[in-house]
């Protein structure tokens, strides 16, 4: 494969820009002061709202058409099961990686003070946990995304450009569900910056190995499959982590503005495809 500007480097730019969208979107939770938990609750909802319509309105949609070339009437059937392998993946995640808390309640005192401090020290790790399992969702759901922006640009950059900006445009609330609970659990911004930027590089990530390795041996059945599979993982995280969490600190209205708030953000994104 010839490596040239029109078919290398345009596109990896293009690929680079819309994942670093991602950045701009963890900025954005630095306006929101550490601490506010009614802001947090809504954040959290906010993250899971995204996770939740990217997932149902538009992975799995990608999902199928990546298979109906190869299982037709199946393929519905073939997205569902990789929607659920998903699912499973993330419970395994969550079953052979325990979270420890129980253990950390058995050395508390009775000193209500000290069992204050012990309760928050649990709960930012909840919240820390939240936003790196959502980052690691968002990682493998933007390594297929680069790849399809890569070709794309690679063959027409007419086509590549709005594909970019509307991929840039939808990963900017991404952002955001990565960055705000790292954010609010540590208070660190470079951290919170960090993560975002790292789940915004698996873009040009993808392009590149593209590029090298896989235009040779990825097919459209490996990237349907990881599509539902990524679909599962966000819903699954969304339901069991997010959405719990922004319960826990704020009001029911104030968790369903937050939903209703990322769903229609996305779906803004996706009309300007």
């Amino acid at each position: 494969m010839n490596i040239n500007y029109e078919t290398f480097f345009i596109p990896l730019v293009l690929t680079t820009l819309a994942g670093l969208s991602t950045v701009l979107g963890g900025m954005l939770t630095f306006f929101v002061k550490k601490g506010n938990l009614k802001a947090l609750s809504v954040g959290l909802a906010f993250s899971a709202g995204v996770m939740i319509f990217l997932s149902l309105s538009e992975i799995l949609s990608e999902s199928h058409e990546f298979l109906i070339p190869t299982f037709n009437t199946k393929a519905q059937l073939i997205t569902m099961l990789s929607f659920l392998l998903g699912c499973l993946t993330a419970f395994l995640i969550d079953y052979f990686i325990p979270e420890h808390y129980e253990d950390e309640f058995l050395s508390v005192s009775e000193n209500e003070e000290e069992n204050k401090i012990y309760k928050q020290k649990i709960e930012t790790k909840k919240i820390k946990r939240a936003g790196l399992m959502a980052a690691l969702a968002i990682f493998i759901h933007n390594v297929p995304e680069g790849i399809a922006t890569f070709f794309v640009s690679s063959q027409t950059i007419k086509m590549g450009i709005p594909i970019a900006l509307a991929i840039a445009i939808h990963n900017i609330p991404e952002g955001i569900a990565v960055a705000l609970p790292i954010y609010q659990a540590t208070g660190k911004k470079r951290m919170a910056i960090w993560y975002s930027f790292l789940s915004g590089m698996a873009e040009p990530l993808g392009a590149v190995l593209a590029f090298m390795v896989l235009s040779q041996f990825i097919t459209n059945n490996f990237i349907g499959v990881l599509f539902g599979m990524v679909a599962g993982i966000m819903v699954y995280i969304s339901l069991d982590t997010l959405l719990p969490l922004a319960r826990e600190y704020g009001e029911d209205h104030l968790v369903l503005i937050g939903i209703i708030s990322g769903m229609f953000f996305v779906a803004f994104g996706m009309l300007l495809i």
